[in-house]
Formats: structure tokens, sequence, C-alpha cells
């Protein structure tokens, strides 16, 4: 089934579901702020800005396409506690590769024709990987950047 728009079901059920992390990086940017260093609120103020652009540009597309886009939830519930800046920063990798998988697999279901919606997803899967290196860095993970950012290998 298509929607008004254009996008069948399969595509713009991935299209929610890249707009639910893009909700949950913007929530967890807010909690995050609060432990990292001020060294890194540069980096941090650009990603936040950066996903709640992209949260932007995916809601006005699904009103275009007559679908009501889900709202952000109230709290997003953390894989572990949040208590200093190696957590936070832990907390913004998880966030961005979340955020990865999520437009990869917009990118995988898009058709030749829907080459802007791909564009987006492309460049979402690009600025999360390289945004992670940042937080990767910080948190001590290795390696700083993720060989195939959104397929799930990144530790």
């Amino acid at each position: 089934m298509t929607t008004p728009g254009g996008l069948d079901d399969d595509l713009q059920g991935a299209v929610v579901a890249a707009l639910g992390t893009e909700h949950a990086a913007v929530w967890t940017y807010g909690l995050v702020s609060a432990f990292l260093p001020g060294s890194t609120a540069t980096a941090l103020a650009a990603a936040s800005l950066r996903h709640r652009e992209r949260r932007d540009a995916v809601v006005a597309l699904l009103a275009r396409d007559g679908v009501t886009p889900p709202p952000a939830a109230a709290a997003y519930r953390p894989p572990a506690p949040v208590t200093d800046a190696t957590s936070a920063a832990a907390l913004a990798v998880v966030a961005e590769e979340d955020v990865a998988a999520a437009w990869r697999a917009v990118a995988d279901r898009t058709e030749p024709t829907d080459a802007d919606l791909r564009r987006l997803a492309l460049d979402a899967v690009t600025d999360s990987a390289t945004t992670s290196v940042t937080w990767r860095t910080l948190a001590g993970r290795t390696p700083p950047v993720p060989a195939f950012p959104g397929d799930g290998s990144a530790t």
C-alpha cells in the first residue's frame, strides 16, 4: 500500500522509526549535556542541532504525505545509568548508532525515484558515523570509527 504522497507502508514504517531515533537523540543530547565537559560544548550543540533539523524535516515530509508523525516521548530510558562524562559519551554513541541503523534501513528501502529521501538517509548515516567519533573517543571505545555505520557491528 502506498500513502497519498508516495511512501509505501514498508518505507513509511522505516521513516517513522528513523523519526523515533531522532526524537530520542534530541532528548539524549539534553541529558548528556549535563555530564559532558565544557570542551565538548560546540560538538554537543552542533550534533543536537543536526538531529533537531533532521527531525523537523522528517515531520514535514510525513505531513506532506498525509501521515501524522508520532510525537516524541516525554523521556527515554538509557540502557545504562548516566553518571559521568564517560557514561554520557557512551549514551551519545548509542544514540548515534541507533540513528545510523534507522536511516540505513530507510536507504535500503528507497527506490531510484526516492532520490531526496535516499540522500537524507545517507547524509544521516554519514553524519551519525562522523559525530560518533567524538563520543566514541571520549567513552574510550575503539575503534573510534565504526567500519560499517548502521549495520549493528559497532561496539
